[in-house]
């Protein structure tokens, strides 16, 4: 029986009728979703979590302008239908935000459910509570995520669930939060879902991201599987067929389950393959889904094989054996692709009912088919990556390196004291952090005070540390330095240092040489350093004076070389100058003059200009990027090296967006032709560019072969709109099949 909800009368005008009904139906759902692992006593944990937030939030409304408690309960029912958490998981979504809005505390919410259940919560709002920073933040933050993983992977698998939420209701957000919020999901996000073996929660991810960053590819290709979707149907009913037949026979029980690759497979295969959507041989999936016994499901699995294979050829380059040999993350499962009829490429899936649900939800479900409750599941793998830190065991080592997403072995996460996230490479030392914090505090750094313990400069940091550097002012980096540091910031800057230190010493050292020469009375001069270079087997006199100034060399020794009466024969003294090194760099005109560009709320003085991979044009949809020494780049969203710039770099990027003026000024792009090729088509080509007076052609290259031409041109346009507009009059060309535009890391 299912507990009955009793709204409080603050709640009445503030909840309509309609939505108060659909807060009861998703609740009592929440509810009918978590009976199989709840019982009485858990049950009013969750109401009692419910009746917190409801009571808090009766006025709260998200973007779309659905009460907030609607929301919370959707991401709930996420927790346990998609990912298959129990009810202190359900517990702790239900009430993160009610702590981070300070609704209730963390200690009250160990009194009044359990530590466990405060423990989660606590992880949520720290990732919640960074998230509140600034932008720059963003991608730091995901690695302080998983710096909870160690301690309850929970807090991960609900941020996944809180995500997708969140992307579901993306569309009533601006465009660049959702352009910005799509990419790190691509980055960061999506992986790590795949990595836990959430297949459906990474393809709806890779799905809604695809959604905002190319939004005329992903309408073009639901637009085209909608348009195929009777098509389809009857192929795929016509494939089955002869199979389901003889399943039944065989006295399978089964189901069968048919369906298009997601959007974001089908884009990706068009990309990799250089194809159109009609071209992408395996668009189909067929999952053939079987109810048997443990001790039967690899020979079920390898007999449905067999049926599928006795009726339509497989690829044997395509067959994935996950049976034999599971994944990592628990996915087991057997892959092929055979050739249907009309000769279209069909992948089919063959798994049993335990292998799919395992294969949905991930780690939660391989441990509830083990006898275990999905909460007692999630303790019991966190107890085993606990198990394999401990053990010096080299093989349970190497798994440890699966448990633990391979995430620690290369970096290491530390904080400054007032809580904000460096990452630094495994190995790195105090003085490292401190080089990375500033130069300067590099440069000056004697010391760190750890976790509130004193260490050296040399103390190899930890994950999670919290370090202080102390500084004096009479420190000065030292050659040995070198030996312990591991980042290139801190190499470089103490190389750089070092060497502009020599360079101090070497001019007093000259200096001394100087005037000592003057009392000696012999002539400074190139043919006199020379001789004393060669003498010492020196490469270049900043080492000679370096080494005269820190008294390696006795300038009393340099005056008995100079006054023996036996002297060697003058050289050429064109041949003994000393070559220049420096090289003059060529630096590119900003292009911040035009002022065609608002930079991150219209900051002023600040050089930028376009990025070469991809030739932004007015109309693309644009973000910015800080470089170390060329100002601000200007990439297109769907750039090339986006996604890498927002993974590696997220805390450069800055908003950028056209003005009025852009529409004056011209920019270069590149449009791909391709065709057949017929006398004069480099004519006919020219002839519609040049009509349009607006365009200035800046170079045109084709290639021809096998009666097909490939052809670059290179153009000055106005405008997206513009440059779509000349693109749609090449097409009416009856002879040209193709035109796109291309990146300039493509020409």
């Amino acid at each position: 029986m299912l507990p009955k909800i009793n709204f409080d009368k603050k709640t009445e005008g503030k909840i309509t009728d309609r939505e108060r009904k659909k807060i009861i139906n998703k609740y009592r759902e929440l509810l009918k979703l978590s009976e199989n692992f709840t019982n009485k006593k858990e049950l009013e944990l969750i109401r009692k979590a419910f009746d917190i937030t409801l009571n808090a939030y009766e006025e709260k409304r998200i973007a779309s302008g659905s009460p907030y408690i609607l929301e919370v309960l959707e991401t709930a029912s996420l927790v346990v239908e998609q990912i298959g958490l129990g009810t202190r998981s359900v517990v702790a979504t239900l009430l993160y935000q009610a702590v981070i809005d300070h609704k209730i505390t963390l200690d009250e919410v160990e009194k009044e459910f359990d530590k466990a259940i405060a423990l989660i919560v606590d992880g949520l709002v720290k990732i919640s509570d960074i998230n509140t920073k600034t932008e720059a933040t963003q991608a730091e933050n995901f690695r302080q995520m998983l710096l909870t993983l160690a301690e309850d992977v929970r807090v991960i698998l609900i941020k996944l669930a809180i995500l997708l939420q969140d992307m579901r209701g993306l569309n009533y957000m601006p465009e660049e939060y959702q352009i910005k919020t799509s990419l790190e999901t691509f980055s960061l996000y999506a992986p790590l879902a795949h990595r836990l073996g959430l297949y459906n929660i990474k393809s709806e991810l890779e799905n809604l991201s695809l959604k905002y960053t190319e939004k005329e590819v992903y309408k073009e290709i639901i637009k085209k599987l909608k348009n195929t979707t009777a098509k389809r149907e009857r192929f795929i009913k016509k494939f089955l067929a002869p199979i389901e037949k003889e399943l039944n026979e065989q006295g399978f029980d089964y189901e069968i389950k048919g369906r298009p690759k997601s959007v974001y497979s089908i884009w990706q295969k068009m990309k990799k393959q250089g194809v159109e959507f009609e071209e992408v041989y395996d668009i189909f999936a067929i999952r053939i889904i079987l109810n048997s016994k443990p001790s039967k499901e690899k020979s079920d699995c390898w007999r449905t094989y067999s049926v599928v294979t006795d009726f339509y050829q497989p690829n044997p380059k395509r067959l994935r054996d996950w049976i034999s040999i599971p994944k990592t993350n628990g996915y087991e499962s057997l892959h092929t692709t055979v050739v249907g009829q009309e000769g279209k490429w069909v992948e089919v899936q063959i798994r049993t009912k335990r292998m799919d649900e395992v294969a949905e939800k991930g780690y939660a479900a391989h441990w509830r088919y083990k006898g275990v409750k999905a909460e007692k599941g999630i303790d019991s793998w966190m107890q085993k990556v606990r198990d394999v830190i401990e053990s010096n065991n080299t093989s349970t080592a190497e798994s440890i390196d699966d448990l633990k997403l391979n995430l620690y072995n290369k970096e290491v996460f530390v904080f400054t004291p007032t809580g904000d996230l460096r990452k630094l490479p495994a190995g790195a030392t105090v003085l490292d952090f401190a080089y990375d914090v500033h130069s300067d505090v590099g440069n000056k750094c004697v010391g760190a005070r750890i976790n509130h313990k004193n260490v050296t400069i040399k103390q190899a940091l930890q994950n999670g540390d919290q370090i202080e550097i102390i500084t004096s002012k009479s420190q000065k980096p030292k050659t040995d330095w070198l030996n312990f540091v591991v980042t290139s910031k801190a190499i470089t800057k103490i190389k750089s240092t070092l060497k502009e230190e020599k360079y101090k010493e070497a001019e007093a050292g000259k200096e001394l040489l100087k005037r000592r020469l003057k009392n000696w009375k012999i002539k400074f001069d190139d043919h006199l350093i020379l001789k004393i270079l060669k003498h010492y087997k020196l490469k270049v006199p900043v080492d000679l004076y370096y080494a005269l100034a820190t008294e390696k060399i006795e300038i009393t020794d340099i005056k008995e070389l100079l006054t023996e009466k036996k002297s060697e024969d003058k050289e050429q003294l064109n041949n003994t100058e000393k070559k220049s090194e420096q090289v003059e760099k060529e630096e590119e005109s900003s292009s911040s003059s035009g002022n065609y560009l608002i930079i991150d709320n219209n900051i002023e003085n600040i050089d930028y200009k376009l990025a070469k991979c991809c030739s932004p044009i007015f109309g693309d949809s644009i973000f910015g990027f800080v470089t170390v020494s060329e100002g601000i780049k200007i990439h297109r969203t769907n750039c090339p090296n986006a996604r890498q710039l927002v993974e590696r770099y997220n805390y450069r990027i800055i908003k950028a967006q056209w003005t009025k003026s852009a529409l004056h000024k011209s920019f270069q792009a590149t449009i791909k032709v391709t065709g057949i090729d017929e006398m004069g088509m480099l004519s006919k080509i020219s002839d519609i560019i040049s009509k349009d007076l607006k365009v200035s052609v800046r170079s045109i290259t084709m290639d021809s072969s096998d009666g097909m031409f490939d052809g670059n041109i290179k153009l000055s346009i106005d405008s997206t709109k513009h440059l779509e507009m000349l693109m749609a009059k090449l097409k009416k060309e009856k002879s040209v099949l193709k035109v796109t535009r291309v990146d300039s890391s493509e020409n």
